[in-house]
């Protein structure tokens, strides 16, 4: 699943592609792709039963997002976490935006208007851009569980910026549960040091609480773990404000790291604007390496079940004390 530094490196190639671009034409081949999407009126038919309403509920869907999107002006993509969202322009202060989340397999491709197609594409976008001309902006979805949606901007609790690449004090209401992200210039590292000493849970469960800190799954949870010697199960009642300090620093490191490779990418699934797989599975000391020697002390990783995932650590640097 795309974690945060595959989603920022979608964000920052989206951004001077689209920030400026008018849409000009869509087209939506799958009206599943769109599930989050509530249209105008506040229904959006997922209440139905049976085939018949489930596919009246989806072109109501299509339909109002088309109609609601074309010729609107795209700025600049922000994110924050997981999330990203494009903000549409108006008059003053934008007070919608387009939102996206790539979920396990989606894909932000930019391609040229006669690109052949390409494979799993859900929604269709044409933009013209005053600078870089004609675009198409597909998004492709092979497992679906991504979406887009026009997303109504709410106002940020503590009058922060929303997110990275943004300085507007807004966000999308569907992503106003989720916690700041250590790379958010506003993020509290204080506030995180308390929130994960509270916690009586493992610190990798903690880690992946979006409510505690987003953008943090099971890849780079792993990773920070094991830069930190910390057991996965370790609570982090039991961690120091010195060793919790510590490990957020060890979050921030392995995201810049695999920010600088293009994220992580084992299949197709993951792949840059340019349909590009990054490289940062090359540099993994944890994640998926069971069996084979600890980078630190050689002794064999160990892999155990983790709420329907894998947690990968050093049986001998990672001990539970």
């Amino acid at each position: 699943m795309p974690e945060l530094p595959e989603v920022e490196v979608v964000r920052r190639g989206l951004a001077p592609a689209v920030t400026g671009a008018r849409v000009v034409g869509i087209s939506v081949e799958d009206p599943r792709a769109l599930k989050r999407h509530i249209p105008l009126g506040g229904d959006d038919g997922l209440g139905g039963h049976g085939v018949t309403m489930r596919a009246a509920a989806g072109a109501s869907r299509a339909a109002d997002f088309e109609r609601r999107l074309t010729g609107a002006v795209f700025g600049a993509p922000a994110r924050r976490g997981k999330f990203l969202w494009v903000p549409l322009l108006g008059q003053g202060e934008p007070s919608q935006a387009l939102l996206a989340h790539l979920g396990m397999s989606g894909q932000m491709l930019l391609r040229a208007h006669e690109a052949p197609d390409d494979r799993h594409v859900r929604v269709r976008l044409w933009l013209e851009h005053p600078e870089h001309g004609e675009l198409r902006l597909d998004f492709a979805d092979q497992r679906l569980f991504g979406s887009l949606a026009i997303d109504v901007l709410d106002g940020t609790a503590d009058g922060a910026a929303g997110g990275l690449g943004t300085e507007l004090a807004l966000m999308p209401s569907q992503a106003v549960h989720i916690a700041r992200d250590p790379l958010d210039p506003a993020f509290d590292d204080g506030a995180f040091v308390a929130g994960l000493r509270r916690r009586n849970t493992g610190v990798k469960r903690a880690l992946l609480d979006q409510a505690l800190v987003s953008g943090v799954g099971n890849i780079y949870a792993d990773e920070a773990l094991w830069r930190s010697r910390l057991h996965p199960e370790t609570p982090g009642s039991r961690l120091s404000a010195r060793k919790s300090t510590e490990l957020l620093a060890h979050v921030r490191e392995v995201f810049a790291q695999a920010l600088i490779e293009g994220g992580t990418s084992f299949d197709e699934q993951y792949v840059n604007v340019n349909g590009q797989a990054g490289y940062f599975a090359h540099s993994l000391h944890a994640y998926g390496r069971t069996g084979e020697p600890c980078d630190r002390c050689g002794t064999a990783m160990k892999r155990v079940p983790f709420g329907g995932r894998s947690s990968h650590f050093c049986p001998q640097c990672q001990r539970r004390r």
